[in-house]
């Protein structure tokens, strides 16, 4: 179609009041006689607590209140509700989230260096953070426990009374005997310890939170950027503050980047809450920098023990890991969810391998508590499997790209089940990896190891292969197998004004997806109607039907489909209303985007403005039709939906220095169909960026005692611009049958491919020294020292 708007680039429209500046952050709202806060983090990683003395604080100019744990008994611990269960498992269903819960402030013991302590309410945040010094408290310092694997020893600290052994949970996929009886019988078998180091998330803005409390309606407001503030209402009103859902209002102004960090009920938002209350006057908190690296939710974090097997000529026949998954102090609102079921149904990424197994303990440590970020489990599954491919495939002596082509799983063979409670929907991964090897030029890059080392460098290609799961929907599937206390369906209303124009009212929460856009293109496509001339209502609970927010590539896949049924709803009754004007059957009635006519007759037509005016006059409706056009829509998707492709990166190490570049970087993805595809190409490159700085500088260090030493960002190093190559994008196209769009999740499943791609290539440029393996985040002194200690290196 020559006016086709679903599937071009259209530039987004939530993008000029942030160019301009004009958009509003959390930390941008003021409100009448607000108050602001100020929290005091525990400095030791495990203590416990004999005194607070708060009054020399209390005197401090402009202090209005300073609270500690036992102010706040009537506030709940915070939930959790992923519950993955397992013969281990701590977690009954209810209450959510305990034992081992955190409350919001520390009462007698603290567990890692960050928990909230203590907070002032002052007249200004300088005041606020001024008293926090003044607050005196007394500890008697406890042993420490930072590796989740010591954590399970018997002599280990014990971090909560009522976990046994720091574990949180133990849980397998697979049959464990007989994939250790193929192991067993394979003609190779290799062994590697991984290590996926812990990860700080470091968006834009930094968490904040505003309460408001109106006695005269006893209902409160809540401003926070979350993603997901119908969570956040449900949540905090139900399970931690015993208040009457329909008392409290959630509104999630711009949140200036989540990449899952904002997916989480944190404790800052009942303390506003409750403090609004006690006051009388609405209360402010703004993170910092460094409290942010102490406070908010990190990531990854696994020590896995992985064998892989399989035949001489490269066919993998078994695939076995036993993984340590860190959760730090406290369980996450779904802080289990990604080593339990994200990574253990995913290590056997693209490829038909007939014997898998996987086993997790998660365990409690003295570290900030651990929850998914962008590729949330799936991103450890694969640079799990993409490593151990490599190494197989150097074993052997097969190139790497050989061996993942001969055990790939084949076009014909899908849908197809990978032995671990994954589904694949659709797929053709042999032709992503021959696309990704021809643009690379895979076959000329031995040369151009020759031509680096003439200028002191060592180049090396690397692959990373992915499937990942996405378009998290399907709520019977998240209840039985992920183990989810909630629901994850889609949501959507839609409006047609008797003036032709539309509203939206979406259940997702836009942060730096473009839906605003991508919905719209949505409505444009199916209806008729001008981007200009639809409104989208987003990101506060007050009016909306109940929605789920964003996260796990889930918003254009599973909301966007929910979209598109709310706009065929639109149409059927439009279609209805046409016939009733035209005094035809219904089946007589073509619907061609906004356009309403007999068959064969489409020169006389009917707008879709016009037909919502008729019935906005209601003047003469058929029988037992109600005025008004619109329409509500769920949709519950009949499972996940599987994106797939392979990248491949290009590095040079420098010689003297250790320094790792990355000349190239090819991505070739599958997200099914796209909605907008310069949209997705801005997703791509957020993922790129996210695995690089993975792969070569980011990992959140603690010393034994648990105190963190990355808390700023000049202690934690982050990939700069200049630091990165121009990504070379493309894609293939296999739609999903689980959705009407045939869209596949495309926010964070490519980041998965990057660390592997990245690692596996270094490792690359330095096997003629007997490198096999090397731990991210791989820094030039790491690499420094491997080329100047391993075996080959020092007998040349």
């Amino acid at each position: 179609m020559a006016n086709k708007i679903l599937g071009t680039s259209v530039k987004r429209r939530e993008d000029p009041e942030l160019l301009r500046g004009e958009a509003k952050f959390t930390a941008d709202i003021t409100l009448p006689h607000m108050l602001h806060m100020a929290i005091l983090h525990s400095e030791h990683g495990h203590a416990l607590i004999q005194s607070i003395d708060t009054s020399a604080a209390e005197r401090m100019p402009g202090v209005v209140r300073v609270i500690t744990g036992v102010d706040t008994s009537s506030i709940m611990p915070l939930p959790c509700i992923m519950n993955p269960g397992g013969a281990e498992s701590r977690f009954p269903s209810y209450p959510y989230g305990l034992p081992g819960a955190q409350t919001v402030l520390a009462t007698d013991r603290v567990r890692y260096i960050g928990e909230f302590v203590a907070v002032v309410v002052a007249l200004t945040r300088q005041q606020a953070y001024d008293a926090l010094p003044a607050i005196e408290v007394k500890y008697e310092p406890l042993p420490a426990i930072v590796n989740a694997e010591e954590a399970l020893q018997p002599d280990a600290p014990q971090l909560h009374d009522t976990v046994p052994n720091n574990l949180n949970q133990y849980i397998s996929h697979g049959d464990k005997q007989a994939t250790e009886q193929a192991i067993a019988n394979a003609e190779v078998v290799v062994k590697q310890r991984i290590r996926y180091q812990r990860a700080i998330h470091n968006p834009v803005e930094l968490r904040a939170s505003i309460g408001d409390y109106n006695p005269e309606t006893g209902e409160y407001t809540l401003w926070t950027n979350t993603q997901i503030p119908h969570g956040n209402r449900f949540l905090l009103s139900q399970l931690v503050m015993g208040i009457p859902y329909n008392k409290l209002r959630v509104i999630a102004p711009h949140i200036g980047g989540g990449f899952g960090s904002k997916g989480y009920l944190y404790p800052d938002t009942a303390l506003v809450l409750f403090l609004s209350k006690e006051l009388g006057r609405p209360v402010k908190w703004v993170d910092t920098r460094r409290g942010l690296a102490r406070s908010t939710v990190q990531a990854r974090d696994q020590i896995q023990y992985v064998t892989i097997a399989g035949t001489k000529d490269g066919q993998i026949t078994a695939l076995h890991c036993t993984n340590y998954a860190n959760l730090g102090a406290y369980p996450a609102t779904n802080g289990p969810g990604a080593p339990a079921i994200l990574t253990g149904c995913s290590i056997t990424g693209v490829y038909a391998i007939e014997h898998p197994f996987y086993e997790v303990y998660c365990m409690f440590t003295n570290l900030v508590p651990n929850g998914p970020a962008r590729g949330a489990g799936r991103a450890e599954a694969i640079f799990l499997i993409e490593r151990m491919v490599d190494l197989f495939a150097q074993r052997i002596g097969i190139d790497p790209a050989e061996v993942r082509r001969k055990n790939m799983v084949a076009a014909d063979r899908f849908p197809y089940k990978n032995g671990l409670g994954w589904t694949y929907d659709s797929g053709n991964y042999e032709v992503a990896l021959d696309k990704a090897l021809a643009t690379i030029d895979y076959n000329n890059v031995a040369q151009r190891k020759v031509e680096a080392r003439t200028r002191g460098k060592r180049l090396g290609v690397g692959i990373g292969s992915y499937v990942a799961i996405a378009g998290v929907g399907p709520c019977p599937l998240m209840a039985r197998d992920i183990g989810l206390n909630g629901s994850t369906w889609g949501s959507a209303h839609i409006r047609v004004h008797p003036t032709g124009d539309v509203t939206l009212i979406t259940g997702a929460q836009p942060h730096g997806q473009g839906q605003v856009t991508s919905f719209s293109q949505i409505i444009a496509e199916e209806l008729g109607v001008n981007l200009e001339q639809i409104e989208v209502l987003h990101s506060d609970t007050k009016g909306a039907i109940y929605a789920q927010g964003s996260y796990g590539s889930r918003s254009f896949s599973v909301e966007g489909a929910t979209v598109y049924k709310a706009t065929q709803k639109i149409d059927e009754k439009a279609r209805q209303m046409a016939a009733h004007i035209f005094k035809v059957a219904e089946s007589e009635v073509v619907a061609d985007r906004g356009k309403f006519y007999v068959k064969g007759a489409p020169e006389q037509f009917k707008t879709l403005k016009e037909i919502a005016l008729a019935l906005w006059y209601a003047w003469d409706l058929p029988a037992g039709m109600e005025p008004g056009l619109e329409a509500i829509a769920y949709f519950d998707p009949p499972d996940f939906n599987y994106p797939f492709g392979t990248h491949i990166a290009l590095v040079e190490i420098d010689e003297q220095t250790g320094q790792v570049e990355v000349v190239r970087y090819v991505a070739v993805d599958d997200f099914g169909n796209v909605g907008n595809p310069m949209i997705v190409d801005g997703q791509t490159h957020g993922n790129i960026h996210f695995g690089i700085s993975q792969a070569l500088f980011e990992e959140a260090v603690y010393d034994r005692d648990g105190r963190i030493l990355t808390d700023e960002f000049t202690t934690y190093a982050i990939a700069k611009a200049s630091q990165l190559p121009k990504f070379e994008l493309d894609r293939t196209v296999t739609p999903t049958p689980h959705n009407p769009l045939g869209a596949k999740g495309a926010g964070d499943v490519s980041i998965t491919a990057v660390p592997p791609a990245i690692v596996n290539a270094v490792c690359n440029a330095l096997s003629d020294l007997g490198v096999a393996h090397i731990d991210m985040p791989v820094t030039p002194e790491k690499v420094w020292r491997v080329m100047r200690e391993t075996p080959r290196n020092n007998d040349s």
